[in-house]
């Protein structure tokens, strides 16, 4: 399906000190709420999510997700998934492609032409490329209220500056805070 415009989000779900996994990959922090009764419900999920069209994910998250999905099922639908990757990987699912090389030919030959709205959902070394090498539209931060300690951080030295605007701040009733950026990409 050709598209008239693109839009690449980067979106993850981060403790309050920007940690996005627990060293033990343990995503049981997840469930944190803290009630907020200023905040909104929300959209319902199944309808937003029915405007995404793709996902991209690095390896580690797809192996992570295939674990949990053994629990609690496929977060990701039937939607396409692809997975950036060099290394040898399970096509668990038909909707699964794997994907390796530059992140600028996946992006121009593959995304842009096929999709509307893609979201890269993790983890923190692939955000760090899609960011570096301006590939992205949009970052979408879900905050949970808790604070972790040690993990793995959300930005770890990408070792650039990258100036946002806010779009939206949205607080829901359970704690968590949604930070809505646009990327400001610079003229050439």
């Amino acid at each position: 399906m050709a598209t008239e415009k693109f839009k690449l989000t980067i979106h993850m779900v981060s403790s309050l000190d920007g940690i996005i996994a627990k060293n033990d990959n343990d995503i049981s922090w997840f469930e944190s709420t803290s009630k907020y009764e200023k905040g909104v419900t929300g959209e319902d999920p199944e309808e937003f999510l029915k405007t995404i069209d793709c996902y991209v994910m690095g390896s580690r998250t797809y192996e992570h997700a295939l674990e949990l999905s053994k629990s609690y099922g496929w977060a990701y639908g039937d939607k396409p998934t692809i997975v950036v990757s060099s290394r040898n990987l399970p096509a668990e699912r038909p909707n699964i492609e794997f994907f390796s090389g530059n992140l600028t030919d996946l992006v121009n030959d593959h995304l842009k032409p096929n999709y509307k709205n893609v979201w890269v959902v993790g983890g923190a070394i692939l955000v760090k490329d899609f960011i570096r090498f301006k590939l992205t539209d949009e970052i979408r931060v879900s905050i949970l209220p808790i604070i972790l300690g040690s993990g793995t951080l959300f930005f770890d030295n990408i070792g650039q500056e990258q100036m946002l605007h806010l779009k939206d701040v949205t607080t829901y009733k359970n704690g968590m805070t949604e930070l809505w950026y646009e990327i400001i990409k610079e003229e050439v």
